[in-house]
């Protein structure tokens, strides 16, 4: 039973596969209308969300980090009071993956509420 869930996971689980070219620019797209930046001499992408106090800004690292450990997938970031600073890049594969676009996507999500 534990073994064919471990093959389970690994069989759905996204690939991490560094994006590059016209697939990496397509899948950069959206977040980069939404203040996404790429982070200068790194493979990574970062945002700094503003919220109205410490409390929004603490619940969305927390809805955030639910989802990360799912995921197996965590965020740099750092949080003073209401502003918390995100830095995306997936370790394994030395820069941005699908894995990043997905976190990022779901940040956006949760700001805006439908999340």
């Amino acid at each position: 039973m534990r073994l064919a869930r471990i093959l389970y996971k690994m069989a759905s689980a996204p690939k991490r596969i560094k994006l590059a070219g016209d697939d990496r620019a397509q899948q950069l797209k959206a977040l980069m209308a939404k203040e996404w930046t790429e982070v200068e001499g790194r493979d990574a992408i970062k945002k700094t969300f503003m919220f109205k106090n410490f409390n929004q800004a603490f619940g969305f690292m927390s809805r955030v980090a639910l989802t990360a450990e799912k995921m197996d997938h965590h965020p740099e970031w750092f949080n003073v009071y209401n502003k918390v600073d995100v830095t995306l890049s997936t370790h394994d594969v030395g820069g941005v993956s699908h894995l990043d676009v997905t976190l990022a996507t779901f940040m956006e999500d949760v700001v805006s509420g439908e999340k």
